[in-house]
């Protein structure tokens, strides 16, 4: 099934003209819990990786036989979505209590080479706002899921870059390393839906002018919905036989209720797994995020989010979830939380073979 974005609440372009400047496209990949193929784009899936070619590793040296089995977080997320919407059985709850963080691979030591973790396979034909090296039509992205990397001590990315049609016989079985030192670092097997969108700059790189007059124009908008809430309704109030029936007609309120329009929330930058358009600091000041080989400017190319929306972003839940609004499915389907609940993967666009770098909200 195709995703689909609502249209913008409201055409920021003609209110705010000069903001046709500022505008980009990203394709929204809307990752749905399910199984790819290795020729298809996916979330932790099978990977178009040549038999005949060494697996990647992390050679750090850091903790690596103690965390959490990946056997135990796919089963976990596996007995949480089954029981979902009531009560554990006598055995899931035998089986969750004994799930547990330990050193779980006792022989593996700290210098070892440990496989890293495919998180991510993207095609150039899928994802139209992919750019890459000339002549590679094919990203693979793996990761460390220790977040003990670099002066940050946070996760430690990996690009491979390919040209598809090259690949022959595909590696079978392919390695994944057994533990990860947080639940949250292992992403679950999904699908993708991509989706290209048109994004507008983060508020706070914009000109002070025109962020002066998106602050007025927000201003009016509230105004305008208190003075309408403020109305005074003479009809007298409404009594019910049920607490069900209270209940119903709470929710078709709140359902009817205006929904607030921002900038930031609504009409700026898309929430959710990414490629292309703009970053977002909502958490902390802009940061610079230059090359570190020519030092121009690297906008990012992946963006890693724990939501596919929230409750300040949810004018971009797709039309074809507007009904499973509350099913962990659509809103947290990968499961991974890094940093703050956002990561992005930085390349140079002036040679994206150029070492990337990571930024984190």
């Amino acid at each position: 099934m195709t995703r689909t974005t609502p249209p913008r609440p409201v055409d920021v372009e003609a209110v705010f003209p000069a903001l046709s400047a500022h505008r980009r496209t990203a394709t929204r990949l809307h990752p749905r819990q399910g199984f790819a193929k290795a020729e298809e784009s996916s979330v932790a899936g099978p990977l178009l990786w040549p038999a005949d070619e060494p697996w990647p590793v992390c050679t750090e040296v850091h903790t690596k036989g103690s965390g959490h089995l990946l056997a135990d977080v796919r089963l976990k997320r596996r007995l949480l979505a089954e029981a979902r919407g009531r009560d554990f059985s006598d055995e899931e709850r035998r089986v969750l209590d004994a799930i547990a963080r330990g050193r779980h691979a006792p022989d593996l030591r700290d210098e070892d080479p440990l496989p890293l973790l495919a998180v991510a396979q993207l095609y150039a034909r899928d994802i139209p706002d992919l750019v890459g090296p000339e002549g590679h039509d094919l990203l693979q992205v793996f990761w460390c899921p220790f977040e003990v990397h670099g002066p940050d001590r946070t996760i430690d990315v990996v690009l491979k870059w390919r040209r598809s049609h090259e690949v022959g016989e595909v590696l079978a079985d392919q390695p994944e390393p057994p533990v990860a030192g947080r639940e949250e670092c292992v992403p679950t097997p999904c699908v993708l839906h991509p989706e290209q969108v048109v994004e507008h700059e983060y508020l706070g790189l914009l000109s002070e002018e025109l962020q002066d007059d998106i602050a007025d124009w927000e201003e009016r908008l509230l105004d305008e919905e208190e003075n309408d809430e403020d109305a005074y309704d003479s009809s007298p109030p409404q009594s019910y036989d049920t607490y069900e029936e209270y209940e119903a007609a709470m929710a078709r309120a709140r359902a009817e209720e205006e929904y607030e329009v921002d900038y930031m929330g609504d009409l700026s930058i898309a929430p959710g797994w990414k490629v292309g358009g703009f970053a977002s600091w909502h958490l902390t000041d802009p940061a610079p995020v230059d090359c570190a080989v020519c030092g121009t400017p690297m906008p990012p190319l992946l963006t890693v989010d724990k939501w596919e929306c929230d409750g300040g972003s949810s004018s971009w839940l797709p039309l074809e979830d507007r009904d499973s609004a509350d099913d962990p499915n659509v809103i947290d389907p990968v499961g991974v939380y890094l940093g703050r609940g956002l990561m992005r993967v930085h390349t140079c666009p002036a040679d994206p073979t150029h070492p990337h770098r990571l930024s984190f909200q």
